[in-house]
């Protein structure tokens, strides 16, 4: 067992008491510190002293143990250093005076991430951050096992995006692999699973992440445009050709079966050549008419 585990802090219920009950107990004592004052005003005596400083302390002691909670929110109650449990109860709670409440948010939060410079799998400089969506479940953890938990939080997220950037290529990824780009949903739930293993010590559990940007760096993102312009003229003239050759096959097909006009393997190459060219070309082909022979 390490010794991170050894000093490991959970969660329990804390022994508090209702507050609305309290309160009928101090409007009772505010009464009686009352009635002892007017009684020890009309006769001075000991027992009269005594039943006043009583209530006086008693009515103080009581006021001074009232704090409130809003809906998802706790309060970790300790008592000189020592945890004595959570309370996680809204309304009006009472505790002993001498007890500390410190008070802390289980809501939702939502945390957007600062751009961060990294290189991808490739080496390319990327710009990459991420939104994160996170909350606290362990209120013991959040307080006595990390130091400000927020910002730790806010350090591992920065930690973890520049993680899962260096695991991924921009795009253009080889054997079909993954890409930041390209599987956002696969590069978004590995960020939440490393990003969790990173803050479970916090007592923090992340509900949600997705990348906000991703974009080249500037000094590479001009070059990077001009290849993936590149990429897609190859990838459309590659489509155009393998069209080309499908109509031509079916042209030539067509001739043959239906014994419209014969060709040798030399006339048969001109014609696929002036197919392809005429399919294939950026421009408008100009028909030219031959009023002779086909041979001549």
């Amino acid at each position: 067992m390490t010794a991170a585990a050894l000093n490991h802090t959970q969660e329990r219920r804390a022994a508090t008491s209702n507050g609305g009950l309290m309160l009928l107990i101090c409007v009772a004592l505010l009464a009686l510190m009352i009635w002892s004052i007017i009684e020890f005003t009309r006769w001075e005596s000991s027992f009269n002293a005594a039943l006043m400083i009583g209530s006086i302390v008693a009515f103080t002691l009581g006021i001074s143990g009232f704090y409130t909670l809003q809906p998802n929110e706790a309060a970790a109650i300790t008592l000189f250093g020592n945890y004595k449990g959570t309370d996680r109860t809204p309304g009006l709670r009472w505790v002993l005076p001498w007890y500390k409440r410190t008070k802390i948010s289980l809501r939702v939060r939502n945390v957007t991430g600062q751009t961060l410079k990294v290189n991808d799998k490739r080496g390319n400089p990327i710009e990459i951050a991420a939104v994160v969506v996170w909350r606290v479940t362990d209120t013991a953890q959040a307080l006595f096992d990390v130091d400000a938990y927020q910002k730790f939080v806010d350090i591992q997220i920065e930690t973890a995006v520049r993680e899962i950037a260096s695991h991924f290529a921009y795009d253009h990824a080889e054997h079909d692999e993954p890409t930041l780009r390209g599987a956002a949903d696969q590069v978004s739930s590995l960020l939440r699973d490393k990003l969790q293993e990173r803050v479970a010590v916090a007592g923090v559990v992340i509900d949600e992440t997705k990348l906000s940007h991703l974009a080249y760096a500037p000094e590479i993102a001009g070059a990077m445009l001009r290849r993936q312009q590149a990429e897609a003229v190859l990838a459309a003239r590659r489509y155009i050709v393998q069209g080309a050759v499908e109509m031509v096959q079916h042209a030539l097909e067509q001739l043959s079966e239906r014994d419209i006009v014969k060709l040798d393997d030399e006339r048969r190459a001109a014609m696929v050549s002036n197919l392809l060219v005429v399919l294939c070309g950026d421009r408008d082909a100009q028909p030219v008419v031959n009023t002779g022979s086909l041979y001549t």
